[in-house]
């Protein structure tokens, strides 16, 4: 990870943690290590503690008892689940901040550049002495490539090139999270401690974070409910559960498999030792008044005061069984999307151009794509709160939308108790609404609870069940399982899986996917895919950002594959896309192989000047020396605007 890091020494320690608020201790005797390589995925569920251990951790809280222990010169980073300081500045500048000695390098560099103009007689050649000593030291520590390298790891997290140059103040808080977990990245820290990395991303961004994840090697300690990205990235699980701590070593697979044996050996134990205090109390209960046995009695009385009873951990924070109503039949097809182009006032180039989509009854399709892609905006198009600017939209007879936004949790009325909040606005038909509200983890007095007092997870769980209550065929569900906790997200997955009508669920959680959808629609390009069942290879992940031609889907048209001209029309026709897709691999490897010779020439010229630069001559030469800081600014913007075509070609001929 560098010559700054301390990885390979960095260990951080914490002993016997204790912590409570008020009468609930949150958990105590919680010990675990981070040491270079070991990636630990913390799960439990929510208000178990998670987030206040991590704080504990990283020093912004402290523990009741119990310590923090690690080297005084390592470094820390941690991403918490919202940010509270607006950060200054542009994009890329917020970013190369996170690597604090390259920036402290670059500014010292920039201050002796001015006084380089101001300066003369002995003092001038004082400057030029720390000049050349201060480029030396940020050349080795590998200043001049840390401005591609972080373009790189914005690419990565889904920006654009043209985002660098944006100010942060001008993004949403979903890509501030980003450009801090960019700044983090960048930084290396030898301990990384993130809160729900994948809140904010998308299905590219997040397997491009399991992928630079996987291969961390400082401490890792990080905090998600996506199955398939703690089970990409973790080798240790760490279950924060009733107060305490098990730690399994492995992935999320094993973790289940390990958590179910040890359960299974626990209860055995416990029944066992059930089996011994039944009868040393039968035993007691018949011979305590027996002159005769009161040697007998009195031990074994206090064997069983000595006896430590062994406590049962639960399987399932929340168990539930849905049984929704039917809801009434709509029409076979309910949304029906043909030829849509959407753009929003201010943008020229549409959002969605072409789009033509049949969703049919009963079907559960999964909405995939980048941030930005339009994901959204065709959510938006299908309710009716943004008119396309070309084409029509659709919805069948007797269809009945509910729709879940992203913030609907931050919605609900915080004096309000749970029960009050579910039961606003549903209708009375019968039904018994406490069992139906305790089926989403508010049984009994749980549905007492205050709004205010419940966290972000418990909140977003209450505002699903109130959408999911009322007796609707077409549920829209965007970004479902931000700030919920795995228990949680069995919930909603066996929610559903009962639910009888048509879903429609925008999420980058590709275990719910795997789970609950039979179809994707990936959003990509103004273009809407139709995949049918889930593919592996739409949720895989991808180093780069892939480009697919648009499939259309027509639901009254089925093709017909069984006629023998129609298959040869076909042949035909894949051959003719063979050829064609042939002719332009060829154009495009020949635009690659030119842009990697300009490349490779910006790169020579950028070490030429940078040579020159390092002579101890130059600076006895103010002319040159400011004539060799102009070229050499000059050539690395070449450079690197060389490079940026060499990647985008790349990624162009790769997909």
């Amino acid at each position: 990870m560098g010559p700054r890091s301390l990885h390979s020494a960095a260990v951080l320690t914490a002993n016997a943690l204790t912590k409570a608020f008020g009468s609930r201790t949150l958990f105590s005797d919680v010990s675990m290590q981070l040491s270079p390589g070991r990636r630990i995925a913390l799960v439990g569920g929510n208000g178990m503690g998670k987030t206040t251990l991590l704080e504990i951790i990283v020093g912004l809280s402290k523990p009741d008892s119990g310590a923090i222990h690690h080297p005084k010169e390592m470094r820390m980073g941690y991403l918490p689940q919202e940010i509270a300081t607006e950060a200054e500045g542009t994009v890329i500048e917020e970013v190369m901040a996170g690597d604090e000695q390259i920036a402290k390098l670059a500014d010292q560099l920039h201050e002796l550049e001015a006084k380089l103009g101001t300066t003369e007689g002995d003092e001038l050649q004082e400057v030029i002495e720390a000049y050349g000593e201060a480029q030396a030291r940020f050349e080795q520590q590998g200043g001049y490539a840390i401005e591609a390298k972080a373009h790189r790891v914005l690419s990565g997290l889904g920006f654009a090139p043209d985002d660098a140059d944006r100010p942060v103040t001008d993004l949403s808080g979903g890509w501030r999270m980003r450009v801090a977990l960019a700044k983090l990245l960048l930084s290396e820290p030898d301990v990384l401690v993130l809160d729900e990395p994948t809140n904010h991303l998308d299905i590219d961004s997040e397997a491009w974070l399991e992928a630079h994840l996987a291969e961390w090697a400082g401490a890792l300690l990080f905090v998600s409910h996506d199955r398939d990205f703690i089970d990409g990235i973790a080798n240790r699980i760490i279950e924060l559960q009733h107060g305490r701590v098990d730690e399994y070593v492995g992935g999320f697979a094993e973790f289940v498999v390990e958590r179910e044996e040890r359960l299974a050996i626990i209860e055995a134990a416990a029944a066992n030792q059930a089996k011994k205090v039944a009868e040393v109390t039968k035993f007691v209960d018949r011979f305590r008044y027996k002159a005769t046995k009161a040697r007998q009695v009195q031990s074994r009385i206090k064997t069983l005061e000595k006896l430590e009873a062994i406590e049962v951990p639960t399987k399932k924070e929340l168990k539930a069984k849905f049984a929704f109503p039917e809801p009434r039949r709509s029409s076979r097809i309910v949304v029906q999307v043909e030829g849509v182009k959407a753009a929003y006032d201010d943008e020229e180039t549409p959002i969605l151009d072409g789009v033509d989509l049949v969703i049919e009854r009963g079907r559960k399709v999964a909405l995939v794509g980048p941030n930005g892609a339009g994901k959204t905006t065709l959510v938006k198009v299908i309710l009716g709160q943004l008119e396309p600017t070309e084409g029509t939209v659709t919805i069948g007879n007797n269809v009945d939308i509910a729709q879940f936004a992203q913030l609907q949790a931050d919605e609900l009325d915080p004096l309000k108790s749970a029960w009050d909040a579910f039961r606003l606005g549903l209708k009375e038909d019968g039904r018994n609404l406490r069992t139906l509200l305790g089926s989403f983890g508010f049984p009994g007095e749980a549905g007492e609870r205050m709004v205010g007092d419940m966290s972000g997870g418990e909140r977003t769980r209450l505002a699903l069940g109130r959408t999911m209550a009322d007796p609707v065929n077409l549920l829209i569900l965007d970004e479902p399982t931000n700030h919920l906790d795995l228990p949680s997200c069995d919930v909603l997955e066996d929610a559903l899986t009962a639910y009888p009508g048509t879903l429609l669920l925008v999420t980058h959680d590709r275990h719910l996917i795997r789970n609950v959808a039979d179809a994707i629609i990936e959003v990509r390009n103004g273009k809407a895919i139709w995949h049918e069942g889930v593919p592996d290879d739409v949720l895989a992940p991808q180093g780069s950002m892939v480009v697919r031609e648009p499939q259309t889907q027509k639901a009254d048209k089925p093709e017909p594959s069984t006629s023998k001209s129609n298959k040869l029309a076909k042949k035909r026709s894949e051959a003719e896309a063979r050829n064609s897709s042939h002719r332009n691999t060829k154009e495009q490897r020949k635009k690659l192989g030119a842009a990697e010779r300009k490349w490779e020439k910006a790169e020579a010229t950028v070490a030429e000047l940078e040579a020159e630069l390092a002579k101890p001559e130059t600076y006895e030469d103010k002319d040159l020396m400011a004539k060799l800081i102009a070229e050499h600014e000059t050539a690395k913007a070449t450079a690197e605007k060389a490079m940026a075509d060499f990647e985008r070609l790349t990624e162009e001929l790769e997909d």
